[in-house]
């Protein structure tokens, strides 16, 4: 760094800080590509502002300060007013922050707009009246936590109607991920594109005291998830597991338990494109009156792309860490090869093959009720597991490919608790 420093002259070194693409993380800038809308989700100060802020100057400046860029019209559209203001264009991270003196646009409070040296301008928008989108129309939009919005579908929608200039108006939304219609229909659109970045990800400008705290206080919970990591928490609708439920159970330390079980949902193929194979370790205490038997949560060790015999070696190995009484695995997909593999690797292993006769909402409706009378508890850091929990439905799976870890979970808490036929003698109980 010092030696490149060195090589630049006067000039280039006074325009450095205002090189966004030099300072840039990854999630921070463009994707390359005929989009239509770009989506920066993310985490609590992840830099999302900032970036689009440095998006909105990349369009509207052009080589000399008097030059035109490619966009001349552009919509400001934030929660409310003065959130796009004090925010989008005054804050510390705003365009008039992030902008070179020879190129700062001039802040026009009455007109609620900022004008660029070179005529181009920003007009300013409250999520709260949509249809004051109807009448303008712009080239280029900014749409500042769009999560937020009360009216939000009906607010993009106008906008959208309102980017009719130039050859290819384009648009960008910086927002933490909320699990609202119309982000998840943006989302899913063909003509977008999405970067993401965890509130971890700009460390570099953030407290490290601050780090700290969100962490300690919001790891491994939904509102966590959804500030610090920046991950689209989906709950649908008719879920039999929540987050809000979710949330209640984990725990910091294991109980004492006296049975272990792993279940395995093995993938149909092997290779990278391929669904995971879910691993799960399960423990229960199954002493005394089997209602009141409960269970947790101990470890998801699923592995993705993995060979047969990777996949096998993955399963043994965690039976190995949490000394396990019993490996269980579905073999509808591979029948005896399953049990065989398992063997050629550990020929002593205690196996149980299960088959799925039911459907994967009939097998799960019994342990989500578990949950319900509170007998599951999680150990911190399940979010993958718990995210497909919250997207199967009384009408059935609503994720994408195959909830294998869902189903590896259910296999195992079908062994201990709902029809715990493998259950032989009471084994000594153990501390986790």
């Amino acid at each position: 760094m010092t030696e490149f420093l060195a090589s630049l002259d006067q000039n280039a070194l006074l325009a450095l800080p205002w090189m966004f693409e030099f300072w840039a993380l990854p999630h921070q800038l463009p994707p390359s590509g005929a989009w239509k809308t770009w989506v920066i989700m993310g985490g609590r100060g992840a830099g999302k502002t900032r970036a689009g802020a440095e998006w909105v100057r990349a369009e509207v400046e052009g080589a000399g300060p008097g030059d035109p860029g490619r966009s001349r019209r552009v919509a400001l559209v934030g929660e409310t007013v003065d959130l796009v203001r004090e925010v989008m264009v005054r804050g510390e991270s705003g365009i008039l922050a992030c902008s070179p003196p020879d190129r700062r646009p001039e802040w026009q409070a009455a007109r609620r707009q900022l004008v660029w040296p070179n005529g181009a301008v920003a007009q300013v928008f409250s999520a709260h009246d949509p249809d004051s989108l109807r009448g303008p129309q712009f080239d280029a939009a900014w749409a500042d936590e769009l999560g937020k919005w009360k009216k939000a579908g009906e607010t993009w929608d106008q906008l959208q109607f309102a980017l009719r200039l130039g050859k290819g108006p384009r648009a960008v939304v910086t927002t933490t991920p909320r699990n609202v219609g119309v982000l998840k229909a943006i989302l899913k659109n063909p003509s977008s594109v999405i970067t993401h970045a965890p509130t971890e990800a700009n460390r570099a400008y953030l407290a490290e005291s601050f780090l700290a705290e969100v962490a300690a206080r919001y790891g491994g919970t939904r509102l966590g998830r959804q500030e610090l990591e920046g991950v689209l928490v989906e709950e649908d609708e008719g879920a039999l597991w929540s987050m809000q439920l979710l949330d209640r159970i984990r725990v910091d330390e294991a109980p004492a338990v006296t049975r272990i079980v792993v279940a395995v949902d093995p993938p149909v193929t092997a290779n990278k494109t391929s669904d995971e194979c879910g691993i799960i370790v399960v423990g229960a205490d199954t002493r005394g009156d089997p209602r009141q038997w409960r269970a947790v949560v101990l470890e998801d060790a699923s592995v993705k792309g993995a060979s047969p015999e990777g996949w096998a070696r993955a399963a043994l190995m965690a039976m190995d860490r949490h000394k396990a009484d019993r490996l269980v695995a579905e073999v509808n997909q591979g029948g005896d090869l399953v049990e065989r593999l398992v063997r050629m690797i550990d020929p002593l292993v205690p196996f149980r093959a299960v088959h799925a006769t039911r459907s994967k909402m009939l097998r799960a409706e019994p342990v989500a009720a578990l949950y319900e009378q509170g007998r599951v508890a999680h150990v911190r850091g399940l979010q993958a597991l718990e995210a497909q929990l919250c997207q199967m439905t009384v009408t059935g799976w609503q994720g994408s490919g195959s909830p294998d870890r869902l189903d590896a979970l259910v296999w195992a808490l079908t062994e201990l608790m709902v029809d715990p036929a493998g259950h032989i003698g009471r084994p000594m109980v153990r501390s986790l």
